[in-house]
């Protein structure tokens, strides 16, 4: 690249010397004959000076320049520059030279011109066709035509458009490195696009840096046809594009163009008529404000024909704010389509329950068990809100295919997070006017499982599976990356409205967690000890032939021996366990159950292992302690609930997956989880089965950990997984993800132990 270059000459009376003549005098034409002059040194120094300032450099003092240049130039603009460098120059050394007195004259052809006024900017908006569904998996769904639009940016110069959107994504592209060459630095407060071949226009540093964040949030690595270069935007990207607009209006004149994308809502300015529907209604006096917000929230999603995740704490009233929005909209006006609602089995009463008794006026149909055989087809027809099963969507699936719906609403819908499941697969192909997610735990366990919600949702907004591993879980959850972090975060934000209980629930009385070390015995140490030998030695080998992705049933069979030791050597089906006589961590459990009960404690007791509730049933029955137990072997699981709600039994024995969601135990202010799980989300879910609106006491949380073990270690993994939730929204595959870092922690050697024993009391 040739180097911009300057030629300096100095003016006397007329008579122009160049820097570069060695002439102390010289003679010019005066009055018909010749006066010699002597030239000023001294002021043109200073001119030199000036135009140095600007960071030009003498071409004499550069060895190897001279030769190409010397005899058309004395100076170069800059030396190892680019075309931001030069344009810089271009844009502010030159009006202040002429400001200083400099006479600039700038060749035609010189390629770093920079416009001199502030151009306007346009967005373009239209219709596209969808993007090649490269790399998508077999079943992946097609990309919907009528969602996609191309988005032009550009400049408007001299009454032309020049588009400026491929010069935008190079530098969006080159990030963090946004100007190509280097980090800029802190002085330079623009930065260069090209306009033609010879024109620049000048964008402020800080503009740039608000185009291109939301650029990066809105460019998915797809450009429509080159000519014009185009950015093709899902329908869901609303949020972006108007984002995009407003950046671009707080800084100027900006010219938008299309059809408008719809916009999730965040906060109404005035109210809905439906909602002043809502204000009359007995509903309204129930709600909490909050609540209020939330259903406000749904119908701004309504309007503009999105979906979305309400996706509160537990026990924050989601059922109750989704009956409210279908209790507006089936009193404002007459929807032909019905509603269709999918929960899981246990959840079933509870929404009969909820639709009867804050909404009676709605036709209401629930499909589920042997009862179903007995309902008319013709109330199935009828009815406004149907709610079935999970199990039963997938089995009766040519049933909910045959018609269309207005809502399709599926409660604990983290069900669905498996993207090759049944019920995620049934749930995809039913047809809805729109779509909505219950669930407090939008991730559980890892991004797939925000991606699968969000694809069910809004199909494209995150690309398809293989997209979204390479753009967003790699990065994120390998690398800790905390652009991209931001930029999904940011994606997803408009769709998802999340409260916490310390957020809103300010009369809720507090949540006071202890982790309680416990050490093993002798015996149950050296059982745990070679238990973990022998299953590491086996792990490491299958790891060195299948790689950690097909050791991992492996891998969750020997952590599960492990966490057995921890909890009862009679859960391990091994011989030498059979020789092991004692339990540290149900003795303990005994003692901090007598300390607690004698302070009129009401408790519950979870544990992911069923056996394991059957050891602590049976030492309560020799302790004369009564107690209820919730499994998935339950036959009556209401009575159980009731049998503890009423006060009869003040221990209720619950397996994690069987109550882990849809009870509300207020009566209850003390949880004991017996073993920790990998997910934190599901041990959540079980604490706040007491620490819900309506509790009016402190909750007393006590986790149950073996000092050292692979217990313990779990606790690292959870904080990793919870913080990874909480910064989206503010397995239950079978087990985490694993790297080999994780597995040689979790397989660690127990710890010496310390001398001092555990107390039971709180």
């Amino acid at each position: 690249m040739c180097l911009p270059v300057l030629c300096l000459s100095f003016d006397y009376a007329g008579t122009h010397i160049v820097a570069s003549d060695t002439r102390q005098r010289f003679f010019i034409s005066q009055g018909g004959g010749l006066r010699s002059v002597e030239r000023n040194r001294a002021r043109e120094a200073a001119a030199r000076a000036e135009l140095e300032r600007f960071g030009a450099v003498e071409l004499g003092c550069l060895e190897g320049y001279t030769e190409s240049y010397g005899s058309t130039a004395d100076y170069v603009v800059a030396l190892d520059g680019d075309a931001h460098v030069y344009c810089a120059f271009s844009a502010q050394a030159v009006p202040e030279l002429r400001a200083r007195g400099f006479v600039v004259q700038i060749d035609p052809d010189y390629p770093y011109q920079v416009l001199a006024e502030e151009p306007s900017w346009y967005l373009d908006v239209r219709g596209a066709e969808p993007p090649a569904p490269a790399a998508a998996p077999a079943s992946a769904r097609a990309p919907d035509s009528s969602s996609w639009f191309a988005c032009e940016i550009g400049v408007e110069v001299e009454g032309r458009r020049v588009n400026l959107l491929s010069a935008l994504l190079d530098l969006l592209q080159s990030m963090p490195d946004p100007v190509a060459g280097g980090a800029p630095p802190r002085s330079r407060r623009a930065v260069a696009l090209p306009v033609d071949d010879v024109h620049y226009v000048r964008i402020p540093r800080e503009l740039l840096d608000e185009l291109l964040d939301v650029l990066r949030e809105l460019y998915s690595g797809k450009r429509a046809s080159p000519s014009p270069p185009v950015l093709l935007l899902n329908r869901y990207q609303g949020a972006g594009l108007a984002a995009l607009e407003g950046t671009l209006g707080r800084k100027g004149k900006v010219q938008r163009t299309g059809p408008r994308l719809p916009v999730p809502p965040a906060t109404l300015d005035a109210p809905r008529p439906s909602e002043r529907m809502l204000a009359r209604s007995k509903l309204d006096q129930l709600l909490r404000p909050y609540q209020r917000e939330g259903v406000r929230w749904l119908l701004g999603l309504r309007s503009e024909n999105l979906s979305g995740v309400l996706a509160d704490d537990m026990g924050l009233g989601k059922t109750l704010q989704t009956i409210t929005l279908l209790w507006i909209e089936h009193a404002a006006r007459d929807i032909a389509k019905p509603t269709l609602v999918v929960v899981p089995t246990s959840l079933i009463s509870n929404w009969k329950r909820e639709l009867a008794r804050f909404a009676p006026e709605i036709p209401v149909c629930v499909w589920h068990g042997s009862g179903r055989t007995a309902v008319d087809l013709a109330e199935l027809g009828s009815a406004r809100v149907i709610v079935t099963s999970y199990g039963l969507l997938v089995r009766e699936l040519e049933r909910w295919q045959e018609r269309d719906y207005n809502y399709l609403i599926l409660d604990e819908a983290q069900t669905i997070k498996n993207p090759r499941s049944a019920v995620r697969e049934a749930a995809c192909s039913l047809q809805a006017q729109q779509r909505l997610c219950l669930s407090g735990t939008p991730v559980e366990n890892h991004l797939g499982d925000l991606w699968s919600l969000f694809d069910f949702l809004l199909p494209g907004l995150l690309g398809n599976s293989a997209q979204f591993q390479e753009s967003y879980r790699n990065p994120i959850e390998e690398r800790r990356d905390e652009d991209k972090l931001d930029v999904l975060r940011r994606s997803v934000r408009p769709f998802i409205l999340r409260r916490t209980k310390e957020q809103v629930a300010k009369d809720l009385p507090p949540k006071s967690i202890f982790v309680r070390p416990i050490q093993l015995g002798a015996a149950q140490r050296r059982l745990y000890e070679s238990i973990r030998i022998a299953a590491h030695a086996d792990v490491r080998r299958m790891v060195q032939s299948k790689g950690i992705a097909g050791s991992r049933i492996a891998i969750l069979d020997a952590l599960m021996k492990l966490r057995q030791v921890c909890c009862d050597p009679r859960l391990v089906p091994v011989g030498a366990a059979r020789k092991v006589d004692e339990s540290a961590k149900l003795s303990f459990l005994f003692r901090l159950l007598t300390a607690e009960l004698g302070e009129h404690r009401r408790i519950l007791i979870f544990s992911q292992f069923t056996s394991m509730l059957g050891l602590i049933a049976d030492g309560l029955t020799q302790r004369d302690i009564p107690f209820a137990q919730l499994t998935g072997a339950t036959a009556d699981r209401q009575r159980e609930v009731d049998q503890f709600q009423s006060g009869h039994v003040p221990v209720f024995l619950i397996s994690l997956k069987a109550g882990g969601t849809g009870l509300n135990l207020t009566s209850a202010d003390t949880v004991i989880h017996y073993d920790p799980w990998w997910n934190p989300a599901a041990q959540a879910q079980a604490t706040d089965r007491a620490h819900r609106i309506g509790q009016t006491r402190p909750v007393f949380v006590h986790q149950l950990i073996v000092s050292g073990s692979v217990e313990e270690r779990m606790l690292d993994l959870q904080r990793h997984k919870r913080e990874l939730a909480d910064s989206l929204t503010s397995n239950e595959v079978e087990g985490p993800s694993f790297s080999e870092r994780d597995l040689q922690d979790l397989f660690s050697p127990l710890e010496p132990p310390v001398t001092a024993a555990p107390s039971a009391s709180a």
